[in-house]
């Protein structure tokens, strides 16, 4: 096998969004740069790699799966992302999906608004109101939230909110809960995922204005600890790598990252020793990785992932406990690798990095929509996507046999040589003064910049090839795919809904709440139980925004405009 130059895979591996591996002078490599050998055997697995293979599926340290039986007994969850427009748009959608075969949804908000805890009256949202509801539904209060979740039984569906930004999250959890309460569903009796995610909000997409990462690392320990109360089936954040990876960062630093983030949690934890650490890291450990073109190395990440994970817990916490070990993935299929050129090819693509999810033991899975690059997914693309995964499900072997690459000589190689570049990235964060500080300082950004201008160079020198954009451009198709348009009147409609609550609820009521929350802010207690009480006084993202701004503050960015 050759010699893995980890530097070359820190410094400046391929992003891979579309390429699966390069023919180059030196040889082949996959898309974070690890070199492949022409043919692999035994001699190319780590002597002490066959114990952690020999382990079944469900045992530590987890390579080959979290459960015994894996998808005989839980097949993965198909969760597709969605929203758009207004409250009712969003309704609409989301029971479409679960009447196409969808088996839990995930809520888009409008970023516009959303990202920012921005009402609709914000004067950086009126200037851009055209766009307002174009990407994610606006959902300003809890009124909102009632209009979308409409006919959705919330006792017996697995939802995943949105608030896929941290400064959004407190807001969308404590509105779907508060949602769940008025129906008179206990909160323990609700199964769901938060996301509140540092690679979305702090490196993917950060907002104009957001807070520190310090003080958003405290909104989301406030999370785990508030659902280790109260909500013992919902998972409180979601680290979403693939924010991160479909940024720039390629497989092995994205995989780092994601540990490195989950290190940040688990010490803000500890640190404030409210609770059983080894308890509440199951809170921390179900994450969001990327699957992309790169079919064999996504396998190996995830499977590494799973290994990483129960490592790290081992040896840095002493925490051996089974259920915190389980890693739990949901799998994301690489919005970057559709194109707008020839977008049925993205059909194909989409499957291809689907299957990547599933031969990984992902545990649910979203599979991007074939005009993804052209607009928010339409009906049919959506469908498509369920489709492509019930194919996945009921028309192949898939489900019954767990990590069936298990024993590969290839796979292992790969997994040993992935899982060991992902802890080098690991250990060059740490020595940079962690997660937090490699945010604020720029580092991960310079990663993913430094990236995607090496995957750039590779394309203009021909090296990197995408079919329909840089070969095959001459294909003459008769299908068109126009894009879907949404609605057009998202930011009038807010604008409507804003007076209207404005005009009837209980003003004294909300300013009190939202006193309250500045003072949970202010004094270090946890922010869940004001947040939920300014929901409920019909506070709006906007004021909830506010507040936390005057508490925290803005981020001094690394990102310059």
């Amino acid at each position: 096998m050759p010699t893995v130059n980890w530097y070359h895979v820190i410094s400046w591996g391929c992003v891979g969004a579309m390429v699966v591996a390069e023919h180059v002078t030196d040889g082949w490599r996959t898309a974070s740069g690890l070199p492949l050998a022409p043919w692999y055997d035994a001699s190319d697995v780590p002597d002490d790699w066959w114990a952690a293979v020999g382990a079944p599926p469900g045992r530590a340290p987890f390579l080959r799966g979290p459960y015994e039986g894996m998808y005989r007994t839980q097949p993965w969850r198909i969760f597709q992302l969605s929203g758009y427009g207004n409250p009712e748009d969003e309704g609409r959608r989301l029971r479409f999906l679960l009447e196409q075969g969808e088996t839990g949804f995930i809520m888009e908000h409008d970023r516009n608004t959303a990202d920012h805890l921005y009402d609709v009256d914000n004067p950086e949202v009126v200037a851009r109101r055209e766009d307002v509801g174009r990407v994610g539904a606006v959902i300003m209060s809890v009124r909102d939230y009632e209009t979308v979740l409409e006919g959705i039984p919330l006792e017996s569906v697995y939802a995943h909110p949105g608030g896929g930004v941290v400064q959004h999250a407190p807001f969308t959890l404590a509105a779907y809960w508060t949602v769940a309460r008025r129906r008179g569903i206990a909160l323990d009796r609700l199964y769901g995922t938060g996301q509140s995610d540092f690679f979305l909000t702090y490196v993917g997409c950060p907002p104009k204005q957001q807070i520190p990462p310090a003080a958003g690392l405290r909104l989301n320990a406030d999370i785990i600890e508030f659902c280790e109360q109260h909500l013992p089936h919902w998972v409180p954040v979601s680290i979403a790598g693939y924010n991160g990876a479909d940024s720039g960062l390629n497989g092995v630093q994205e995989l780092g990252a994601v540990m490195a983030a989950a290190v940040a949690h688990l010490d803000e934890i500890a640190r404030r020793g409210h609770a059983d650490l080894s308890a509440l890291a199951r809170g921390v450990g179900g994450i969001n990785l990327r699957a992309s073109m790169d079919l064999f190395e996504d396998v190996a990440k995830f499977r590494a992932a799973r290994k990483m994970w129960h490592d790290l817990l081992a040896t840095r916490y002493g925490i051996t406990n089974p259920r915190s070990s389980q890693l739990r993935i949901h799998a994301l299929t690489a919005g970057s690798a559709m194109t707008y050129q020839q977008p049925l090819n993205n059909l194909v693509r989409g499957t291809i990095m689907g299957l990547a999810g599933v031969l990984g033991g992902a545990q649910s899975l979203g599979v991007s929509g074939y005009d993804e690059a052209i607009s928010i997914p339409s009906d049919h693309a959506h469908q498509m996507s369920i489709r492509t995964q019930q194919i996945l499900q009921h028309e192949t072997p898939l489900m019954a046999v767990a990590d069936p690459f298990a024993g590969s000589y290839f796979i292992e190689s790969l997994t040993a040589d992935v899982l060991e570049a992902a802890w080098a990235v690991f250990e060059q964060i740490e020595a940079r003064g962690g997660f937090i500080a490699c945010l604020d300082d720029g580092w991960l950004h310079d990663l993913a910049r430094d990236n995607e201008a090496e995957l750039n160079r590779r394309r203009r020198e021909g090296n990197a090839h995408t079919i329909g954009v840089t070969t095959a451009r001459s294909d003459v198709s008769p299908f068109t795919v126009q894009g879907f348009e949404g609605t057009t009147d998202a930011w009038e409609r807010g604008m409507e809904r804003l007076a209207a609550l404005r005009r009837e609820r209980d003003g004294a009521a909300t300013t009190a709440a939202l006193r309250e929350l500045g003072r949970a802010c202010a004094t270090g207690a946890n922010t869940m139980p004001a947040v939920l009480e300014a929901v409920a006084a019909d506070a709006t993202i906007g004021e909830i925004g506010d507040v936390f701004r005057a508490e925290f503050g803005d981020w001094d960015s690394p990102i310059r405009w």
